[in-house]
């Protein structure tokens, strides 16, 4: 006895077990009282199939496997162009976890899938019910674990195996690259004349192999096959409709289901409210929601439109004609006849094969391909090889699209769309859906009603431009101010700006925009979602970015500035700004500093220019943030985290508000108590520190050159001098009356050091100012320009101003000042007027300025260089 005959045995028992098990299940499927149709999702085999079925029995309930509480959606996909997707949404969450929001469930819909051929013929066949009996959208995410959550596409019957070995051996098998070729190929042709008994069995068979070979998982499967069968008998029951005249639609791996006879005691819904509505879908959103290959979608439309035409078919279409000439019933074959005879040759094939080389040669030469007729004859003879090569006996689109890549595109893409791209769009392209005006929220049509004295027609997919004259057109400002909240929550390609602007203090006269609404259709109707008009949907973000964990200050106040600029509500400004008080009086960095210097700066300014005063919670701010930064700003200066530009900001908040915070009741003792406990070691920190110190009167100008004069000294030091030069011009942001000091600065530097060690920090030197302070370079550059010589004659005798003799740089002002200086310094008692119009009390023989300016005539000349300019 041979050792291996009872392994053998075994085997053979195992494998007999298990092809038995594959014809039970189908056997199961087929005595079924309520008759079960699988499906495959965009599958034009089964959409087929499902156009016969419905001609030939016409049932009276229709169970469709999908979200029951999505049925209220489907009445609006009349208005609808396909391919489109069913949506539940929600952000408020009641039961679920408060970091899974927002929650969605997509449900995409093309006119090739069996499940719309069956809500057509339901909803437009009077007498017909429809019934979703498929989980509801709150149990979805009840079943999901508590780990992870993450947007869910509903993806009605697909069929893929999930046994990674079996994919890979079919793929290899059927020399092909994809899934998707596979099916194609092996499923969808043979089956797409196939009878309707041949066609249940088949899917069926196929269902339940990669049912049995999927290793784990079945028990959430199960659990919504018990869903499904316990809502149908709860139906049948309710209502006493008959199973023979019901029709059970369901995905091919549902539908041999050991648990039909089970009953599940379904858990009552939570507390979650869940918005409906309907978004655009594209063939390319389909593909990657599925994981099928790029064009897959695109090839099984036109597949479906080739089929219907072959076969005499009309589908059903919502609101459209419906009534065809049904064909006669095609020949019982039965299970084991399908899968043993090869399938047969059909010459419209060939003749469709002869159109697609002659349209694929014309697309690609107007995309810049020197493709001609022997191209196309390439092709054909190239895709008939390719057939024969991977042991098939007709082209599919798949080889046709590696015939045209091999004959056409060579190594050169000439165009924006290489071949394959262009043969995605010979077989039908990346077709996008839209829904209709009538099915929209509330929302969407608001914004398109609000929008309609432009005269544009918005539901167009393609960019329309729209010019505006506010002046001219005072009556369009509502949708000039519209389309700046759009630009706000939109897509950046959705509502783009060409001319104009919307900023604090500013007012558009003209405008012109590109439009792209159409295109955007999913995000606007996404929007309706979270309000009913636009204004509250920017209400509920502003808020919720405020009260956000991970908010700062300078979030706050952007929010803040928003809601000046499209809101307009006083209250809300005021709340937003209380909370932009608590944020910054929490924050332990100063990250944020130079966003929030920039932004309360520009706030105040527009209180300033529009109302008699500041509101409470800018004043509180501005408190607020002196004795918060005077607090931080010793840190900050000795921590290697905190940067320069963050402390320069720092200076600049609290020098530029010193004088509102003094009067608003704050303590300069505070701030000069931080300077003095300051002891930054980085070069950069330093030279602020210095700054700081000078304008608190703590170091005299003299003091401070003498410092810098060390610096140029210092062989050691030299190389850190860009770093230092980068602390003064940060300083400039709080004080800009050292600008010439800064120029002094560098001009001693350039003069004073020599080739060889000025020209290996000069890069460094432009890099660091370009990279810390990019704004403020500008700033000296015309303080340099009205220190030096503007003509070149003048450049041999010019005296820079901080190496001038005093004598000579008093005759010199009052030379430059003219006659004004002059006669200032002739007549003091000119002085004296001036300063009594200051406030000056008089004394004796004139004012106190006027004996001043008698006894010191350089200062009348650097008066009268102050009237002179």
């Amino acid at each position: 006895m041979n050792p291996f005959d009872p392994l053998r045995e075994q085997l053979a028992s195992a494998a007999a077990a298990f092809g038995a098990g594959l014809i039970d299940d189908v056997e199961m499927a087929m005595k079924t009282d309520v008759e079960i149709f699988p499906v495959c999702h965009h599958s034009p085999a089964s959409g087929l199939a499902m156009v016969r079925r419905l001609r030939e029995k016409q049932p009276k309930v229709i169970y469709l496997e999908l979200c029951e509480d999505l049925r209220p959606v489907l009445d609006e996909l009349r208005n609808c162009k396909l391919p489109v997707s069913l949506q539940a949404f929600a952000t408020e969450l009641d039961g679920f976890p408060r970091e899974w929001a927002p929650l969605s469930v997509i449900a995409p819909i093309t006119e090739s899938s069996a499940e719309y051929q069956a809500i057509a013929y339901a909803l437009d066949t009077p007498g017909v019910e429809i019934v979703l009996v498929d989980r509801s959208v709150d149990h979805v995410f009840q079943w999901e674990p508590r780990t992870e959550a993450a947007d869910v596409g509903i993806e009605i019957g697909d069929l893929r195996p999930s046994f990674a070995a079996l994919e890979e051996h079919l793929l290899h098998h059927g020399k092909v690259r994809h899934w998707s070729e596979w099916w194609d190929q092996y499923v969808e042709q043979p089956l797409s004349g196939a009878d309707y008994e041949t066609y249940r069995q088949v899917m069926v068979l196929i269902g339940s192999l990669f049912r049995r070979l999927k290793p784990t998982g079945n028990e959430v499967d199960e659990d919504r096959e018990r869903y499904m069968w316990t809502r149908m008998r709860e139906h049948l029951a309710a209502t006493g409709a008959d199973p023979a005249d019901c029709l059970y639609v369901c995905g091919a791996f549902h539908a041999a289901s050991p648990v039909m006879d089970e009953h599940l005691d379904i858990s009552p819904r939570t507390a979650t409210t869940w918005l409906y509505g309907l978004i655009p879908a594209s063939h390319s959103a389909i593909e990657q929601q599925f994981g099928l290959a790029p064009g897959s979608v695109s090839i099984a439309a036109a597949t479906w439109d080739k089929a219907l035409k072959r076969h005499g078919l009309t589908s059903f279409q919502l609101g459209g004609k419906r009534k065809g000439k049904a064909p006669a019933p095609a020949a019982t074959q039965g299970l084991h006849a399908f899968l043993t005879q090869p399938p047969q040759l059909d010459g419209f094939d060939e003749a469709e094969l002869l159109g697609w080389c002659v349209d694929i040669v014309r697309l690609a030469r107007r995309n810049g391909y020197l493709s001609s007729t022997a191209d196309a004859i390439a092709i054909y003879e190239t895709s008939i090889l390719l057939a024969g090569m991977r042991n098939r006996k007709r082209p599919t689109p798949y080889d046709f699209q590696d015939a045209a890549i091999t004959c056409i595109e060579k190594d050169v893409v000439p165009g924006r769309r290489d071949v394959k791209r262009l043969v995605e769009i010979l077989l039908g392209g990346d077709k996008v859906g839209q829904v209709g005006y009538d099915s929209l929220p509330p929302l969407a049509r608001d914004v398109l009603d609000r929008l309609q004295p432009l005269g544009l027609d918005l539901e167009k997919r393609t960019i329309q431009r729209a010019l505006i004259d506010l002046d001219a057109n005072p009556e369009l400002e509502p949708c000039s101010h519209l389309l700046w909240i759009l630009r706000r929550l939109l897509p950046d390609d959705a509502v783009r700006p060409i001319m104009g602007s919307r900023r604090l203090g500013e007012r558009s006269h003209q405008e012109s925009w590109d439009l792209a609404i159409g295109r955007n259709q999913r995000s606007i109707i996404e929007l309706g979602y979270e309000g009913v008009t636009i204004e509250q949907v920017l209400e509920q973000r502003l808020r919720r970015a405020v009260w956000d964990a991970k908010a700062t200050a300078s979030v706050a106040l952007d929010a803040v500035e928003d809601s000046i600029l499209y809101l307009g509500s006083r209250r809300l400004t005021d709340e937003l700004g209380a909370r932009a008080v608590e944020l910054l009086a929490g924050e332990r960095t100063v990250d944020d500093a130079p966003e929030v210097l920039r932004r309360i700066r520009r706030l105040l300014a527009h209180y300033r220019a529009t109302e008699p005063e500041l509101p409470e919670w800018a004043k509180s701010f501005v408190t607020t943030g002196y004795a918060h930064y005077c607090t931080l700003l010793p840190t900050a200066f000795v921590e290697e985290e905190t940067g320069v530009r963050q402390v320069g900001a720092m200076l600049g908040f609290l020098f530029t508000m010193e004088g509102l915070a003094l009067s608003l009741g704050c303590d300069r003792a505070q701030l000069e108590l931080a300077v003095q406990q300051s002891h930054p070691e980085a070069p950069a920190k330093v030279a602020l520190l210095w700054t700081a110190r000078y304008q608190l009167g703590l170091l005299t100008m003299a003091g401070l050159r003498e410092l810098v004069g060390d610096l140029l000294d210092n062989p050691l030091v030299v190389p850190a001098v860009p770093q230092y030069v980068s602390g003064f011009v940060q300083a400039l942001d709080s004080a800009a009356g050292l600008t010439p000091f800064v120029v002094e600065v560098l001009s001693r530097a350039f003069g004073q050091l020599p080739d060889e060690i000025l020209l290996p920090w000069l890069p460094r030197l432009i890099s660091t100012l370009r990279a810390q302070a990019p704004e403020l370079v500008p700033m000296l550059v015309r303080e340099a320009e009205r220190t030096f010589p503007a003509r070149l004659p003048e450049v041999d005798s010019f005296t820079p101003p901080w190496l001038a003799k005093p004598g000579r740089r008093k005759r010199a002002a009052a030379s430059s000042a003219g006659p004004v200086g002059e006669l200032l310094a002739v007549h003091p008692s000119t002085g004296a007027a001036v300063g009594e119009l200051l406030g000056c009390a008089p004394v004796t023989g004139g004012s106190e300025v006027g004996a001043l300016l008698a006894a010191h005539p350089e200062t009348a000349a650097a008066l009268a260089e102050v009237l002179a300019g």
